[in-house]
């Protein structure tokens, strides 16, 4: 079923699994959390920096990278970010501000980061653009996978069900909107999520494939956008 209840948080993801949490608490749906997580990364910061800076290396004003975390010469960041512990930022990622990237990630190379909260375990490692998007707990975005934040005409985004009979329409009063990913979801190479992508936990989709609106849970999306439910 294509109604609201499984596009909210509390569909999408667990929360135990991001230092985003007490943020994400607060709202309904995944995208309402887009234009706060600048300003609460820095709150984390300060926290970081009053109680956990032995854990921490402190680049500049506003980058705290986990001292366990490998980050490569090559690679960009600017603040405000949070690398998590374990993670690792490879040659030639360009973080551009606003990201929260959890534990035991990989931001690969020549990866793009743009307002962005990473779950834990999250893959993002080649050749990948994601912006204003959220990606749950060990989700996968295969090589040259892409958010597309903002729709061509330029209006603002809302989020529909995956066909035309969908009982789903909520508008975001977002002009810039990339994907919602939740737990557990596979991206298959060179897909692009367009704005308003909102993929149900354990959903794998094809290579190749362009995405729009809601998808259920527990799916497949096949070649030609042909969505049916995993066997059990």
């Amino acid at each position: 079923m294509n109604t609201v209840e499984n596009v909210k948080i509390t569909a999408l993801y667990d929360l135990s699994h991001t230092a985003a949490a007490p943020l994400m608490e607060k709202y309904t749906y995944p995208w309402e959390v887009l234009p706060h997580i600048g300003e609460y990364i820095l709150e984390l910061g300060k926290d970081i920096d009053e109680n956990h800076a032995d854990e921490y290396i402190k680049r500049g004003d506003d980058v705290w990278i986990h001292k366990t975390a490998t980050v490569f010469d090559s690679a960009y960041i600017h603040g405000p970010a949070i690398i998590g512990a374990e993670t690792e930022v490879r040659q030639c990622a360009f973080v551009r501000g606003n990201a929260l990237v959890g534990k035991g990630c990989v931001v690969g190379n020549s990866t793009e980061l743009k307002n962005v909260i990473i779950f834990d375990n999250v893959q993002v490692p080649h050749y990948n653009y994601v912006g204003d998007s959220i990606l749950g707990f060990k989700s996968h975005m295969g090589a040259g996978s892409i958010t597309s934040n903002v729709k061509s005409d330029k209006t603002l985004v809302v989020v529909k069900g995956y066909d035309e009979n969908a009982d789903l329409e909520i508008e975001t009063g977002l002009k810039k909107f990339g994907a919602m990913l939740g737990d557990y979801v596979e991206v298959g190479c060179n897909s692009v999520l367009n704005p308003g992508s909102v993929i149900g936990r354990h959903t794998n989709i094809y290579p190749l494939s362009p995405i729009r609106g809601y998808v259920p849970e527990n799916s497949i999306v096949k070649t030609g956008n042909v969505i049916i439910s995993k066997r059990s």
